[in-house]
């Protein structure tokens, strides 16, 4: 039978992730090259507002791609996201009256992930993370004078010093444990009535994936990794993590909540799960993010497929 977190139980993609887009990082400091794919009328613009939602049409079931004249903004600088099948993608930072202009509608990043296409979906969690990065990137960590945004919005630049800052992502584990047949999931305190689900917390500077897994587990439940292996990963940028997916095994089943992160946590196996969900008393976290995915590979592994179809008819009812 195939451990979990095997190479079988990861043939399908996560949620923003499979993005076919050539970056072109090469290209970003040629100007003249992006000004002229900017110019191209089949060139595509997606619209990001304040709050990090994509600005879709009516009904958010596509982005609302800026055309030629709606591009012509002097107030907002756009940034070159990359190419694909030779058309050129752009990000354009909204400001708070364009929805109202374009008859837009905002889109948040977990409903696109579920109503978008995979490449719409991922193409927009890969702006909204560079559009946060460039919202709060404001002044030189070196001298504290004022940047500017270049190589097609992927740099911040030091109007003083020179200094350059690179975009940052936020690595974040997130960990399904095991022990003889029950998983280990937990809930915090302002999460929906019954919402469970597996634990999760930042890596620490000067830190392995694998530590960050023990540390965490052990910091919010008290419980102890023994092994670990990794599942797969996820953007999630909320507003600018990266979620590494890993498999863990346990060396007991005992809890003791200690950091104050969660508000209980408990184990479960297959049947429970699918019992709870089936009589609306548990509730899974959002059928887009990795949680969800290592939840479900995990049934698949240790409760069948016919289990694994209950729970998610069950789930998708809620």
């Amino acid at each position: 039978m195939d451990r979990p977190g095997s190479v079988a139980l990861r043939y399908r993609a996560n949620a923003f992730t499979d993005l076919a887009l050539d970056r072109a990082a090469e290209r970003r400091d040629d100007a003249a090259w992006v000004q002229a794919q900017w110019q191209q009328p089949q060139s595509r613009v997606l619209a990001i507002d304040s709050e990090g939602r994509l600005l879709a049409n009516a009904g958010r079931a596509a982005p609302r791609w800026l055309n030629q004249d709606e591009r012509q903004r002097p107030d907002a600088a756009p940034s070159l996201l990359g190419l694909a099948d030779g058309t050129a993608y752009f990000l354009l930072p909204a400001d708070d009256t364009l929805a109202n202009t374009l008859h837009a509608e905002p889109l948040g990043l977990r409903e696109a992930g579920l109503t978008l296409t995979p490449f719409e979906a991922g193409l927009f969690a890969y702006a909204r993370a560079l559009a946060h990065w460039q919202a709060v990137t404001r002044f030189c960590t070196r001298c504290g004078a004022p940047l500017t945004l270049v190589s097609a919005g992927h740099r911040a630049q030091c109007t003083r010093c020179g200094h350059l800052q690179f975009p940052r992502t936020d690595p974040a584990i997130i960990v399904i444990v095991e022990h003889d047949g029950a998983c280990l999931l937990g809930r915090q305190p302002t999460w929906p009535t019954g919402r469970y689900s597996t634990l999760a917390g930042f890596v620490e500077p000067g830190e392995a994936l694998e530590d960050a897994v023990r540390r965490e587990v052990h910091e919010e439940s008290g419980v102890r990794v023994s092994q670990c292996s990794y599942h797969s990963s996820q953007p999630w940028p909320f507003p600018a993590s990266l979620m590494l997916g890993f498999n863990a095994e346990a060396t007991s089943r005992d809890i003791a909540l200690r950091d104050g992160e969660l508000e209980d946590a408990r184990w479960f196996t297959p049947q429970a799960i699918a019992e709870g969900v089936e009589a609306g008393t548990l509730k899974l976290p959002f059928g887009v993010s990795v949680s969800r995915r290592l939840i479900e590979d995990w049934l698949a592994l240790r409760g069948g497929e016919a289990l694994l179809q209950r729970v998610l008819r069950a789930a998708s009812a809620d």
